[in-house]
């Protein structure tokens, strides 16, 4: 397993398990399952409403608590300090640990600074170990990290081989902040599994396409977090690090950027009134 090290020396597997779709009926097997294929790193987040399913999984497992790398999110309803420190301590509770490794502030709406606040009070107070945000573009990310006194150590934003965040990366990178991937597979979109670039790429090396844009990403020290609930796949995606890219192999999947989302901006007030408005 490769390693990255965050702003604050806190080190995180660039390569975990995601449980975002995953039911909380399923995500207390699919986290034990990872497990026992070999991730140490599980994301999870309120809004996904399966921080039980990982807190028994990681309990369930025998492996020590300081060997598992647990991040969480606190939702847009949560925002504010007051309600995103009582909500800190629910996750936490949930999660059955005194800790969260990296906790993060889930999309940039309603009092984010308050609860960046919140945020860096866990911190200091050995809640979390690392915090940051997610799904904020640079305008936000940077009013947030000019004024804050503990900069975002992650950015959790849509990273695949369509939406490659190479300008978005270089300016969290002036803050010594790490882009995370959701999304590494832009969820089947594009054709993404029969491109024929990553396939034909990934057959010079004996691997799939899904193998060769986790390796595409993790190359350019981006943290990646792909989620499957089928235990062969967990398996596949985690067998990445036995190969490596050529510069030319990078640079004709460079070409594949669009430079834009897939799924949604946040620019839409449309789909702001909707992330807003779920519980």
């Amino acid at each position: 397993m490769e390693i990255v090290k965050l702003n604050n020396g806190v080190e995180m597997p660039i390569l975990g398990y995601g449980v975002y779709q995953v039911t909380p009926e399923e995500c207390e097997r699919c986290v034990a399952d990872a497990l026992s294929v070999g991730y140490r790193s599980i994301d999870t987040a309120q809004a996904y409403y399966n921080e039980e399913g990982v807190g028994r999984a990681v309990k369930k497992s025998g492996i020590a608590r300081d060997e598992i790398f647990i991040t969480t999110k606190v939702w847009i309803s949560n925002a504010g300090y007051e309600q995103a420190k009582a909500s800190i301590d629910e996750s936490l509770r949930k999660l059955q640990s005194d800790y969260v490794d990296l906790l993060l502030i889930h999309q940039p709406f309603n009092d984010y600074y308050g609860t960046y606040r919140a945020m860096e009070e866990a911190y200091k107070t050995g809640k979390a170990r690392a915090i940051g945000v997610s799904n904020f573009y640079p305008d936000r990310f940077v009013d947030l990290a000019e004024f804050c006194e503990i900069k975002p150590m992650v950015n959790q934003v849509e990273t695949h081989v369509f939406n490659q965040q190479v300008e978005p990366q270089k300016i969290m990178e002036r803050y010594g902040t790490h882009v995370m991937s959701w999304g590494p597979f832009a969820e089947g979109r594009n054709e993404f599994f029969t491109n024929t670039i990553l396939k034909n790429i990934g057959e010079k090396y004996g691997k799939s396409v899904a193998q060769t844009a986790l390796r595409f990403l993790i190359q350019r020290g981006i943290i990646v977090i792909p989620k499957s609930t089928r235990k062969e796949r967990m398996i596949e995606n985690f067998n990445v690090f036995d190969f490596a890219l050529t510069d030319e192999d990078m640079q004709e999947i460079a070409g594949l950027d669009q430079r834009k989302s897939l799924f949604f901006s946040h620019y839409d007030p449309e789909m702001v009134q909707w992330l807003i408005g779920y519980k």
